[in-house]
């Protein structure tokens, strides 16, 4: 099973900037869609930036604009930036693949197994 270990997260002022990692064992990010996350406590998870195997890409509006996300194949890595961070922004951020290359399995409610995730805090 391909390990994903999410990282950059940390403290910012609203309007700052951060960029997040999302880095595989394998090689998934070739064949599989990939989403970024985002949970606080008594919410449910929510889907901030999503990406296809050819490059698709999709966000909710409350990030489009802010966030954008980006692969990197040979270093088996994915990234999310960050900007114009607001305070709502702020919650445990992860990383995960669906089942094939569509956004659809990207959906929670089809992913089970969750990594340990970064922290993003913006505050002033």
């Amino acid at each position: 099973q391909v390990q994903l270990v999410e990282s950059g997260g940390g403290l910012v002022q609203p309007g700052g900037s951060l960029q997040l990692s999302c880095a595989a064992s394998g090689r998934v990010f070739a064949t599989n869609a990939v989403g970024w996350y985002r949970h606080n406590p008594g919410q449910q998870r929510e889907l901030v930036a999503a990406i296809t195997p050819l490059g698709h890409t999709t966000y909710p509006d409350s990030v489009k604009g802010r966030f954008t996300i980006s692969k990197n194949y040979a270093q088996n890595t994915v990234y999310l930036q960050m900007n114009s961070l607001k305070p709502e922004d702020s919650a445990v951020y992860y990383c995960n693949v669906g089942r094939d290359g569509s956004f659809y399995y990207l959906q929670p409610e089809y992913l089970e197994i969750w990594g340990q995730g970064t922290l993003v805090r913006v505050s002033s």
